[in-house]
Formats: structure tokens, C-alpha cells, sequence
């Protein structure tokens, strides 16, 4: 698909709706990265979908843990079509509410998208207040304690409780729970042997996380794609996000029969791919 044009089709005070990669997008204009992107370039993190191209197929039952505004929701309810489903996870109320309306923007329907947390057990965490009208990194809010600070409580679930028939794929994009949301889906992992892609940037979470996921028996790949695509769908040339890259890992059943090509193996828990 070309996008031809970067207008802006709906403006608000810090809200703003354009034609997008995947379809029409409202986003928050003040939001550091998947805003920033959107505004610029059309798109966000484009090189993650690549990967997810490879892998993603019609009919399959996929998990975004982590959906933020939906940047990648969009391509994942596009690609399970219409014998397929997908089920979003954003606990920011505010966020949660932008996701619905770029779901609803695009007339997805075979999409759920959920205002919790996803963890071990079930439960609660609590939310701290935010300023969306001011500048931040809106996809970098973690769930926590009270602690006395202002905010709100929202319900966490662990992915082995929702009763899933079949899983094909899970993404997972949660500030440092990473680890807590495998653990709550250990029984679907084993049972269904799906494809994971987890963000690991925490070094110093780093060893546990990958211990946990060679114990459930995968192999592990890093995959470090930049923020910005050259090609991305305004043509824009101007690249906004020097030397910026994710740092997450693609990881795949022992037993499965993919090839992976091009991504440096995890061969121990005590590996980093920037100190190489």
C-alpha cells in the first residue's frame, strides 16, 4: 500500500488522525516514539512486522500483550483475517481508549482488546497517573505498587486463564513483566507450542528471562530493529531516531522446523547483543 499523503485528517489538542501503513490511525501527538513515528513516517518499529510477516499466516490465533495504541494490532487483525482472531492487552485506560478507536477506525472485528495487565496470577497492579497532554514515552509505563502514589487500579490475568482454544503467536511488550506474563502462559506455550517475540531490554532482567525460556524449550534469536525505516510509507528521509533500535527475541519451539536466517542466536543466558 502507498500513502500519498501525510495530511492530517483530524486534529486535536494533542490527537491527531492520519492514513497510516495500516490503515487510519489516532494517535497522541506528544508520545515520544509510536506517536513521533506515526506523525512522521506513517508507520512504527516497521521492522518488526517484517519479521512478523514471515511467520504470521489466515486462521491463526494471536496475542498482542502489550498493544500500546494498536500500531501492531492492526497488521496482526489484517493478517489472521477473517478465520483468525486476535486479542489485545493494554492496560492504560487512556491508551486502551486509542486502540479501541483505531479498531473501530479500521472496521476490524475479528479483534478483542482488553483494558488489563497480564501476569502470573490473577490479581491487580496499579497504574500511575500520566499527563498525555504533556510530552513522554507513553509506551514505557510500567505497572506497579501503590506506594502511595496517585493513579488507578486495573485487573491482571494470567494468559492461561482467558480459556484459549489455540495460540499461534504471542507478542509481548510489557516494561519489564516479561517474564511474569510467560510463567501465566506456560501451559498454553506447552500445549500449543506457539511463537513468541518478547522484549528483552532490561539487561539486568536479561539472564532470568532467557533462563525461563530455554527451560519451556525454545531457541532464542535477538532481533534489534531500528525505529526508523528508510522505506517508510511517507518517503520521509529524515531519520528522527539515530542509532535507536528495540532489543527483543524472536523465539521459536526446539522442535520447529523455521529456518531463521540473519538473527544471532541466544546461546546463553548471559548473552547481550550491544556489548558485541
Amino acid at each position: 500500500m502507498q500513502v500519498t499523503t501525510s495530511l492530517a485528517l483530524v486534529n486535536g489538542t494533542h490527537s491527531r488522525v492520519k492514513h497510516t501503513r495500516h490503515g487510519f490511525m489516532l494517535y497522541n501527538t506528544h508520545d515520544a516514539y509510536v506517536g513521533r513515528s506515526l506523525e512522521l513516517y506513517g508507520e512504527f518499529s516497521y521492522g518488526e512486522i517484517e519479521l512478523f510477516a514471515q511467520m504470521l499466516k489466515p486462521g491463526m490465533t494471536i496475542l498482542d500483550v502489550g498493544a500500546n495504541i494498536g500500531a501492531h494490532t492492526l497488521y496482526f487483525a489484517e493478517v489472521a483475517g477473517s478465520t483468525g482472531s486476535v486479542i489485545a492487552f493494554e492496560p492504560q485506560r487512556a491508551v486502551h481508549q486509542i486502540l479501541v478507536a483505531n479498531l473501530a477506525l479500521n472496521d476490524v472485528s475479528n479483534c478483542r482488546a482488553l483494558q488489563m495487565g497480564v501476569g502470573n496470577a490473577p490479581g491487580q497492579a496499579f497504574i500511575p497517573v500520566v499527563d498525555y497532554a504533556a510530552a513522554g514515552n507513553f509506551g514505557g509505563v510500567s505497572l506497579g505498587d501503590d506506594n502511595g502514589a496517585k493513579g488507578e487500579t486495573v485487573a491482571v490475568v494470567p494468559i492461561d486463564g482467558i480459556g484459549l482454544d489455540q495460540c499461534h503467536f504471542i507478542k509481548i511488550d510489557v516494561e519489564g513483566m516479561e517474564e511474569a506474563v510467560i510463567d501465566g502462559a506456560a501451559g498454553v506455550i506447552r500445549r500449543d507450542r506457539p511463537a513468541l517475540y518478547v522484549e528483552n531490554d532490561r539487561r539486568e532482567k536479561s539472564e532470568s528471562l532467557i533462563r525461563r525460556l530455554q527451560d519451556l524449550n525454545y531457541r532464542l534469536f535477538w532481533h534489534l530493529p531500528p525505529l526508523f525505516n528508510t522505506a517508510n510509507i511517507y518517503g520521509n528521509g529524515v531519520n528522527v531516531f539515530p542509532g535507536i533500535v528495540s532489543i527483543n527475541m524472536l523465539c521459536l519451539p526446539a522442535e520447529s522446523v523455521n529456518n531463521v536466517t540473519g538473527l544471532q542466536e541466544v546461546t546463553s543466558p548471559f548473552d547481550w547483543p550491544l556489548a558485541q
